[in-house]
């Protein structure tokens, strides 16, 4: 029986824990939320609660977008050593997509600094116009980023004021829960059948 148990707790994994919380996220702001994870200079969504709403471009599971404009992406990008960072944004998207948001190394570079020293990211319409997303780090059970969770907003409903100050609260709250959820996992023995 424990053995079944235990088959059943880490076969879920991180996506399954993730769901029941990223609904009760869209339930309190009526926004949708995802979670992605980083796959070269590209984040990839590997889970996602949508609302019916009208914006610019079609999000589902394995939608590709450039990293930097995006707020999943700044949390996971920041969370790289410098040399890896480095070589991941040297790679060239494979989104097809050309965000409006080109920084010099430098404004790049401040951002992710600033994205470090805070824990959470923002993003104001600089992947696509009409898009604005809040996001934060989802950690295993050694404190590692594994992906970065987010509340998508569409810009002409939803002021920066009311995302930070609302959504922001709410999103952080739901990622340490994940978090904690996904470290417990972590704990849970392996079991090692007899040959």
């Amino acid at each position: 029986m424990l053995e079944l148990g235990v088959a059943y707790v880490r076969a879920s994994g991180l996506w399954e824990i993730a769901r029941p919380h990223m609904e009760r996220l869209v339930e309190r702001t009526r926004e949708s939320c995802s979670v992605a994870q980083l796959d070269g200079s590209d984040i990839v969504y590997v889970a996602r609660v949508a609302v019916p709403k009208i914006v610019g471009l079609t999000v589902q599971i394995g939608t590709r977008f450039p990293a930097l404009p995006t707020s999943l992406g700044k949390v996971l990008l920041a969370a790289l050593p410098a040399d890896e960072l480095h070589r991941v944004l040297a790679e060239p998207s494979r989104s097809g997509l050309d965000a409006r948001w080109h920084p010099e190394p430098a404004e790049r570079e401040a951002v992710l600094r600033e994205v470090r020293a805070r824990g959470w990211s923002l993003t104001d319409e600089q992947l696509a116009l009409g898009i604005r997303s809040v996001a934060a780090p989802l950690r295993d059970g050694a404190g590692r980023v594994v992906a970065s969770i987010n509340v998508n907003t569409h810009a002409a409903e939803t002021p920066v004021e009311r995302l930070l100050e609302e959504h922001l609260p709410m999103l952080l709250q739901t990622a340490g829960e994940i978090s904690a959820d996904f470290a417990r996992l972590d704990t849970v023995p392996h079991v090692v059948r007899p040959a």
